[in-house]
């Protein structure tokens, strides 16, 4: 095997039940082969999507100081991915830490993990989501869904259907303020089918990626989608490639997760399909 060491620390939170953000994110990106390194934004006993007096435990003040320990022993990191953030005052925190690790030749992927279906969560206040809509501007890569990026770019949430050029004209947004690639989960044309829309801005070129939609709403799905968005750009994948494998991806584990018919707020069964993206994973080193 050709083997190339790709190295990642990913700042989000951890949620003991209700697989999402951490409890995603290091399997996913080490089935691609990435090493990860993870620095944690929150502990919380669930995800806050459907559970009730969920226990919240806030890591601020110990961002920077686990950040300043891993420099003094001399970590360095292919790529920063970031998503949930835990409070206003980290907003600040990220920026420094960004400082702290961005080289001229890694990548910084934001996934502004901060509201769905026009509305933000319950944790995020106007003043984090206008940090998090400032803090977007270092990003290399920004992976909103619609919520989000109507947020970050200051206009009303629209519900679809979408045309392509309203489509387009978000993803235009979004790189203009600094991004060079964008990718917007969550998008539909025609009823029936959802997917994602992506942008390299320097290619000034966009691809749409499409499968048949599943109904119910799925916890943590956005998280895997940019885990492995990540670990496929990191694999060597292009932004386009990247995009089709982390939207199929997705829809497998949803598929899955509905044919189960569990409850889905305790997250999506991606643990089936691991073995698929290590292969291809491999098959792309080879």
């Amino acid at each position: 095997m050709n083997y190339k060491k790709m190295t990642c620390a990913a700042i989000h939170d951890i949620s003991g039940v209700g697989k999402c953000s951490l409890t995603v994110v290091l399997p996913v990106l080490s089935a691609c082969g990435v090493e990860t390194s993870v620095l944690p934004t929150a502990v919380l006993s669930t995800h806050t999507g459907g559970f009730k007096d969920y226990v919240y435990i806030d890591l601020t003040d110990k961002l920077l100081e686990m950040a300043e320990h891993w420099k003094s022993v001399g970590c360095a990191f292919d790529a920063l991915y970031t998503g949930f953030l835990g409070s206003d005052e980290q907003i600040d925190l990220i920026d420094k830490i960004f400082a702290m690790f961005k080289t001229e030749d890694n990548l910084i992927i934001m996934d502004p993990v901060m509201g769905d279906n026009g509305k933000l969560y319950p944790t995020y206040t106007d003043k984090m989501a206008d940090g998090i809509a400032v803090l977007c501007r270092k990003a290399d890569i920004v992976v909103p869904n619609m919520t989000e990026a109507s947020r970050i770019l200051g206009i009303p949430y629209k519900e679809g259907p979408y045309t392509k050029e309203y489509v387009s004209g978000i993803l235009k947004g979004l790189c203009a303020l600094g991004p060079k690639k964008a990718v917007l989960t969550g998008i539909w044309f025609e009823e029936g089918k959802l997917g994602s829309a992506c942008r390299d801005d320097a290619l000034d070129r966009e691809e749409f990626f499409m499968n048949k939609k599943i109904d119910g709403y799925f916890h943590g799905t956005g998280d895997l989608f940019a885990s492995v968005l990540t670990g496929s750009v990191l694999g060597g994948f292009d932004i386009f490639e990247s995009a089709k494998i982390a939207t199929d991806y997705t829809w497998k584990t949803i598929r899955t997760t509905a044919e189960a018919g569990e409850d889905p707020k305790f997250g999506p069964k991606f643990e089936v399909h691991l073995p698929e993206i290590a292969t291809l994973m491999e098959t792309k080193r080879k």
